[in-house]
């Protein structure tokens, strides 16, 4: 299939300021009652996906793959694995999609592949063969030991020994999953060459996993870190990988070279786009590096927003430093995804409705893409699970310190009175918690002022406000926890200045505000603060958005 769609080309700059919901294929929906979602599954779900007033979709991995990491694993990446469906599925979802005015993004996992894929099997026979350089290979010390001590994400050394080569190849994450070799212009042309078949077939962009981790430095050990920390993808404390600066394994300045030739394949695809993830010790630098001149990255986000802090300090800090580094680059920002715990109890507010309607406000409001992940509209809490129901490698190896990410995978639930909330007939891969029963769609659905709803309201609310989507920021200073800025788009009509005010307290705060703000007629019912004579009233957790004249000078002493 060679499709030039015209719904697919229109819009270049369709991304910037879009709203991209993610779907989870294996947790979506569950079309032929095998318990694992599949892509017939996610296209009798878009009307339900169009409703929440998105722009596009983002699918996590549904290519050939042994499953060990979940899809995260790719043995043919031009492939749909059969749990999925087949490839008259996807192309059936993307023109059901487009016509449903959704854009479509799917991973690529272009770092590493399975070790069952084609091209590493041929590899590791022995060190001659015609793709021996293709993945990172090398020497063992004279003692027999790794080359260096770089650790892999999921614990352990980012080494293995081969007993066909009797050297080591290098895997960043699992064992089965072997980096492929960026240094081999061959290497490079080969996976260019698997980006194109799935922008031949009208797929508007992509989800980079890992994107800086497709190239390595010299083979040297890294330096101690001064003490271990959180980093990147829930790694934590007791995982060795923490205890490292990680200098020579990934992030180096050979892949801005490859992020140059990736966008100079998607520009031969106008209205393309592409969202890198980024875990890196120094992430707001990388994100801002691969997304300006327009040359590498579209944009990209980083797990900054995706760890347990969120005072508005905090946040703050956040966003300020990345418009400092970003310059013409673009960010795109989440709170939640697939590799941390569910949003509604990581950031503390698990049955408190109140709270989530804040969060959501803080997403929308910034300067930036936003990725949205499933359950999310619904409030889901990350799900309690026991040892032996856990299928993630991470959350087996670090149990029970680190109880992995199946407690943010657990299947969507559609409606609470009905088996497994109508996800499956079958046994779901994991359980459906009954406390996501409560939270289901359908009884969200038909609640007026439901956090679902309130969703809806607000990214419908945000697409009619150019400020919103793809305006100026500017942040005043956080005073009595009320996080404020200001959003502008001066090049667009109609020329519009909002103020908003975000109350991350329990208590109800009043603030100086600029005279000339003038409450917004569409603003949605979740945004309840007031502002007249010259102060914005806000409730505990309270959200305010106000108008101003652009031409204006304004002062916001806060």
């Amino acid at each position: 299939m060679n499709t030039q769609h015209i719904f697919g080309r229109q819009g270049q700059d369709w991304w910037r300021g879009a709203v991209i919901y993610q779907i989870y294929p294996r947790s979506f929906m569950d079309s032929n009652g095998d318990g694992i979602g599949d892509l017939p599954g996610i296209i009798d779900k878009l009307d339900y996906i169009a409703s929440l007033n998105v722009d596009a979709i983002w699918i996590s991995p549904f290519f050939t793959s042994p499953m060990k990491d979940f899809g995260y694993d790719v043995a043919d990446y031009r492939g749909v694995d059969p749990i999925f469906g087949t490839l008259d599925d996807f192309d059936r979802l993307v023109e059901a999609a487009h016509a449903r005015g959704l854009k479509v993004t799917i991973d690529q996992v272009l770092s590493h592949t399975s070790d069952l894929h084609p091209w590493f099997a041929e590899s590791r026979t022995n060190r001659d063969n015609p793709k021996a350089d293709w993945y990172v290979w090398a020497d063992a010390k004279a003692d027999g030991s790794p080359p260096t001590n770089w650790q892999s994400v999921f614990g352990g050394s980012a080494w293995q020994w081969d007993t066909r080569r009797c050297q080591y190849y290098l895997h960043n994450f699992l064992v089965s999953q072997p980096d492929l070799n960026f240094r081999n212009p061959q290497v490079v042309d080969a996976i260019l060459d698997e980006v194109r078949f799935w922008l031949d077939r009208g797929v508007d962009g992509f989800r980079l996993d890992a994107i800086n981790f497709c190239t390595h430095g010299e083979l040297v050990d890294n330096p101690p870190r001064s003490s271990s920390a959180e980093g990147f993808l829930g790694v934590r404390p007791d995982n060795p990988y923490g205890y490292q600066l990680h200098l020579h394994d990934k992030t180096q300045p050979e892949n801005l070279a490859f992020l140059e030739k990736l966008r100079a394949l998607l520009d031969e695809y106008p209205g393309s786009t592409s969202v890198g993830e980024v875990g890196d010790d120094d992430s707001l630098n990388v994100m801002a590096a691969y997304t300006q001149g327009g040359k590498r990255l579209h944009m990209a986000y980083s797990f900054d927003l995706l760890g347990e802090r969120h005072d508005p300090e905090f946040l703050h800090h956040t966003l300020t430093a990345m418009e400092a580094k970003i310059g013409d680059g673009w960010p795109c920002w989440a709170l939640g995804n697939h590799d941390v715990p569910r949003l509604a109890t990581r950031w503390k507010a698990q049955d408190d409705p109140t709270r989530l309607r804040l969060y959501l406000a803080f997403l929308l409001t910034q300067r930036g893409s936003v990725c949205l992940y499933q359950g999310e509209e619904l409030g889901l809490p990350e799900a309690e699970l026991t040892l032996e129901q856990l299928v993630d490698p991470a959350g087996i190896t670090f149990w029970p310190a680190y109880k992995g990410r199946d407690g943010c995978r657990t299947p969507h639930p559609w409606c609470a009175d009905t088996r497994h909330g109508d996800f499956s007939q079958g046994e779901p891969w994991l359980p459906v918690p009954e406390t996501h029963l409560g939270l289901a769609m359908g009884h969200q659905d038909l609640a007026p002022d439901s956090l679902l709803n309130a969703y809806r309201a607000f990214l419908a609310f945000r697409r009619e406000h150019v400020a919103l989507k793809k305006g100026e920021v500017r942040y005043h200073p956080v005073r009595d926890e009320v996080l404020c800025l200001e959003r502008h788009h001066p090049a667009r009509e109609p020329n519009e200045r909002l103020l908003v005010a975000l109350n991350f307290s329990d208590a109800p705060r009043t603030l100086p505000a600029p005279r000339q703000a003038r409450p917004l007629d569409d603003a949605p019912a979740l945004v309840n603060g007031v502002w007249a004579d010259g102060k914005v009233r806000l409730p505990p957790c309270g959200i305010a958005i106000a108008c101003c004249p652009a031409q204006e000078e304004i002062t916001w002493d806060v």
